[in-house]
């Protein structure tokens, strides 16, 4: 079985999608060349792209199922997340940035650093899934369910528009409260929270953010 390995040059912007109807691989294509690695694309320029069809899991693996091929079937591949895999997401990111109206490289930044781009990532501390939302910021959020892709990435960008609001769109600002909560950002007076794993987050989501802005 070969490794998920998305070529970061190849994806680029899937276009605005709809999040109500948009799917997590609506418009997605992969196909695996001869070092078993597997590729993705939204704007597949190669004949043996496939089409991605859907996700599952089966004994805490993630899979997707990539298909049909020529000869028939469909092909099964493990799913190793990284930050180049939350780009999988990439119509969702589009739709949740067009709505509250944040860069798309911004979601995907907070998204790889929050959970890595894995849909069921959970802290020790209770944050679910891509945009790592806790109990409460999800209900809050109207998140039914902290697992789906789409609602997910909905409630964690609608929640990081009310952070750069109430933060006069200071960037850094917003990011801190999105980690250490709004309350640690009044506490320290307006400013970034002296804690340790606040300001490590602030520093690794700018970094993926310029990242992503880059690669454009």
């Amino acid at each position: 079985m070969g490794r998920i390995r998305p070529l970061l040059a190849l994806l680029g912007l899937l276009g605005a999608a709809r999040a109500r109807a948009a799917q997590p691989y609506d418009g997605v294509y992969s196909y695996k060349d001869s070092d078993g690695v597997y590729h993705f694309s939204n704007a597949p320029s190669e004949t043996q792209y496939r089409p991605v069809i859907r996700e599952y899991r089966r004994n805490g693996v993630t899979y997707v199922t990539i298909g049909p091929r020529s000869r028939g079937g469909v092909e099964k591949a493990r799913l190793v997340f990284s930050s180049a895999a939350a780009k999988i997401y990439e119509p969702l990111i589009a739709a949740a940035a067009d709505k509250y109206r944040l860069a798309p490289a911004l979601i995907k930044a907070v998204m790889s650093v929050e959970s890595a781009g894995n849909r069921y990532a959970q802290s020790d501390k209770g944050a679910m899934g891509l945009m790592q939302l806790m109990p409460g910021t999800a209900r809050d959020m109207a998140v039914r369910d902290a697992w789906d892709p789409g609602q997910n990435i909905e409630g964690g960008a609608r929640y990081l528009r009310q952070m750069l609001d109430l933060h006069g769109q200071d960037l850094e600002k917003a990011l801190a409260a999105y980690n250490a909560g709004p309350q640690a950002v009044r506490r320290s007076g307006g400013a970034v929270p002296a804690i340790r794993e606040t300001q490590e987050y602030v520093r690794r989501v700018r970094e993926h953010y310029d990242h992503f802005i880059a690669e454009r």
